[in-house]
């Protein structure tokens, strides 16, 4: 039986994994699960798989928390220490699927004690991927991609020499915006800009999308992941999202990756590595399909894509910096104190300024520079964003 954790239990992606060991609970052993304010879905999620420990990041909601699983024997926690305690349990698998760079702390405890860590927590390798690969290493633990592109690539690369990867070209579907003119965006509202055309995730990965935040972050973990230089990298927009990743070989091949738009294909791959095992999703029909089309993004309306590349290029902890003005300057758009459209400006100065005046720029890659550095970046947002607000 395996000794499996889920960090992030209450979001998408904890939900679908949940889903897929439900289908066979006899095959696990469920040492925690974490999650945020939903507390009455992670108490029944940790009754309904029998977990051992259950853990809200709210530290005002553990008596809610005990109050739920009264009765059940399972132990309650809350708070962040907490969570990273849940990570460290000796466990054989953890889902890191909590969002933004709190899930880099347990993520890194559970690499520890030498588990398998499923990786959806795009953040950590786009923060600390040195710091992370070398816990891996020095501790015999294990990473797998779990984002539907990285797992795409991971499968596309199975039996192949990365010296004769070309090339890596990513997907995206476009967001929400994909087919907007172009003057419409600084108008776009909060609720506009959380509705996907093909996937179904949270409110913040959904704007993400939208701006193609999430498709810089994930061309940086392309980079951390698979230790492939920038400028083979490629983003191409994909409207239907069912190829979710290509790789091109020194012989002109391509090996791509498709399947229907359901994070439970990588999810599944990443919990029954390395075996491939059937799951409960959708068979594309092709014929039904009629067509797949691609086409260049456009730096106009995505101009936080190319940012993607200035990180890569400035490499140390300049990743920690981006992630955490993206995520604070998204704070603010959906507060309503930003525009759509400043996101991106507001993220670049902050780049700018880390590059300069932080001094932190070259400063060792461990994990307490890495929260000095989300610090800094995320009060700089705040005094960016008097400069582009209304």
């Amino acid at each position: 039986m395996r000794r499996v954790s889920i960090l992030g239990a209450t979001g998408s992606i904890g939900q679908n994994t949940i889903d897929l060991i439900a289908r066979t609970p006899d095959e696990y052993d469920v040492v925690a699960l974490t999650g945020a304010g939903n507390i009455g879905q992670l108490a029944a999620d940790a009754r309904r798989l029998r977990a051992k420990l259950a853990v809200t990041a709210h530290e005002d909601r553990l008596d809610d928390l005990r109050d739920a699983l009264a009765g059940t024997g399972i132990e309650a926690a809350a708070g962040q220490t907490a969570i990273i305690e849940a990570g460290a349990r000796p466990a054989d698998w953890v889902m890191s699927a909590i969002v933004g760079s709190a899930g880099l702390a347990p993520g890194l405890a559970a690499l520890e004690q030498g588990a398998t860590l499923a990786l959806a927590n795009k953040e950590s390798l786009v923060c600390a991927g040195s710091l992370v690969k070398e816990t891996a290493q020095r501790h015999g633990g294990t990473i797998l991609p779990v984002d539907s592109e990285h797992s795409a690539v991971f499968q596309a690369l199975a039996g192949e020499e990365m010296s004769k990867v070309e090339r890596i070209i990513i997907t995206a579907s476009g967001g929400a915006f994909r087919d907007w003119p172009l003057d419409r965006l600084a108008n776009a509202s909060v609720e506009e800009a959380s509705s996907h055309p093909n996937w179904d995730m949270g409110q913040r990965i959904t704007i993400d999308s939208a701006s193609m935040f999430n498709k810089s972050l994930e061309v940086i973990e392309t980079h951390e992941f698979f230790g492939i230089a920038p400028e083979k990298i490629e983003v191409v927009v994909h409207p239907e999202s069912m190829v979710h990743a290509l790789v091109g070989f020194e012989d002109g091949a391509l090996m791509a990756h498709l399947g229907a738009p359901d994070m439970r294909h990588a999810i599944g791959y990443a919990l029954h590595w390395p075996e491939r095992r059937a799951l409960p999703v959708e068979r594309l029909d092709l014929v039904a399909l009629g067509r797949l089309s691609f086409r260049e993004p456009d730096p106009a309306r995505y101009p936080a894509l190319g940012l993607a590349w200035v990180v890569m290029r400035r490499g140390g902890l300049c990743g920690a910096a981006f992630n955490a003005a993206k995520e604070r300057a998204l704070d603010h758009f959906i507060a309503r104190r930003l525009r759509f459209p400043s996101m991106a400006a507001v993220v670049e100065a902050v780049l700018d300024r880390f590059e300069t005046e932080s001094g932190l720029i070259d400063a060792q890659m461990t994990l307490d520079n890495v929260m000095q550095t989300d610090h800094v970046a995320r009060q700089w947002v705040d005094e960016e964003v008097k400069n582009w607000a209304g």
